[in-house]
């Protein structure tokens, strides 16, 4: 199956265009679609060589509630500028004042392309930071004197990245329970759907132990009890609700940026191979259908018969 991008590929493409050595500044005004409604913007409002890149997030202020500000002053420190009207934040590049080795230009250039990413793993970061605090209050007692924070957990972060869909995060001593929650609007998504993530659920039963435990309902799991606005799926499963439970060897700080990239564009990879295998089985089927016509051609008869008999016996002519 096909991994996903991280980073936006076409910001990534205009900026490495601009940033080379031999690029002469133009003036820019483009506004790039991402994933989940994201939009981006890059010009040059002032200058052609001061690129603007701005971004808008339907849920930018949930992000910030959880972090997101203080994520992106780290990532994007000295480029931050007050955010272009209609956007939510924005950063901007002197080609005056650009890094002397071109390695560094490319790391600037994937940093930006990476803004989206960097923005929703404000939450994740959080929750992560928050399991280490709960292990280490949990390593105090047993599980039966644990006080009830330590035994049930966090906060649940609510994520609202799309119109009815959300992501929910939930920090616990011994793990963190990520929570999508997708509407399919056809009955064959929810039928490709159920074979992508039977997949997923049958992965650590093959071997690979790695893997995060993945659980799928229509109905919203415990975790989310008492979360206000949830949907709950109808007899013919229209929302679904899968929960990755991420353990400790996933959340080390090795592998935690990672394991954030990774986790985010799970509802975009997922949703991309169900819509590219209907494209891959209508293909067939068209072609089977062409098959069949060319086979019908080749059945018909060259010239057809000018004269034709009767039971009787007598003939007539046939007009063409």
């Amino acid at each position: 199956m096909l991994l996903l991008d991280y980073q936006n590929v076409l910001i990534e493409s205009l900026l490495k265009d601009r940033l080379a050595p031999d690029a002469t500044p133009t003036s820019i005004d483009q506004v790039v679609s991402d994933f989940d409604n994201v939009t981006f913007h890059i010009s040059t409002p002032t200058s052609k060589s001061q690129i603007l890149v701005s971004i808008r997030v339907k849920c930018f202020d949930e992000l910030v509630k959880y972090g997101a500000q203080a994520v992106l002053e780290r990532e994007y420190g000295p480029y931050i500028v007050q955010p272009e009207s209609g956007y939510d934040f924005s950063v901007q590049i002197d080609l005056a004042q650009l890094p002397e080795s071109q390695e560094e230009k490319d790391e600037l250039v994937a940093k930006i392309s990476l803004l989206k990413r960097n923005a929703m793993a404000a939450p994740f970061e959080q929750a992560f930071d928050e399991h280490t605090e709960l292990q280490e209050q949990a390593r105090q007692y047993t599980s039966e004197s644990a006080p009830q924070g330590v035994r049930e957990g966090g906060e649940v972060r609510a994520i609202h990245y799309r119109e009815e869909e959300g992501i929910y995060i939930k920090a616990s001593h011994d793990r963190v329970t990520v929570i999508f929650s997708t509407v399919f609007r056809e009955e064959t998504d929810r039928v490709f759907g159920k074979v992508f993530l039977q997949e997923f659920v049958d992965a650590r039963k093959r071997g690979v132990q790695n893997a995060p435990q993945v659980l799928q309902s229509n109905e919203p799991p415990l975790e989310l009890q008492g979360q206000p606005g949830l949907a709950r799926g109808s007899g013919k499963g229209e929302v679904g609700y899968i929960t990755f439970v991420l353990f400790p060897r996933h959340l080390t700080p090795q592998r935690r940026g990672e394991v954030i990239s990774h986790i985010q564009t799970f509802r975009d990879y997922f949703h991309y191979h169900i819509k590219a295998s209907k494209a891959y089985i209508h293909s067939r089927m068209r072609r089977r259908t062409a098959d069949f016509l060319q086979v019908l051609r080749r059945a018909r008869p060259e010239a057809e018969e000018k004269e034709r008999k009767t039971a009787s016996g007598r003939t007539f002519r046939v007009q063409a």
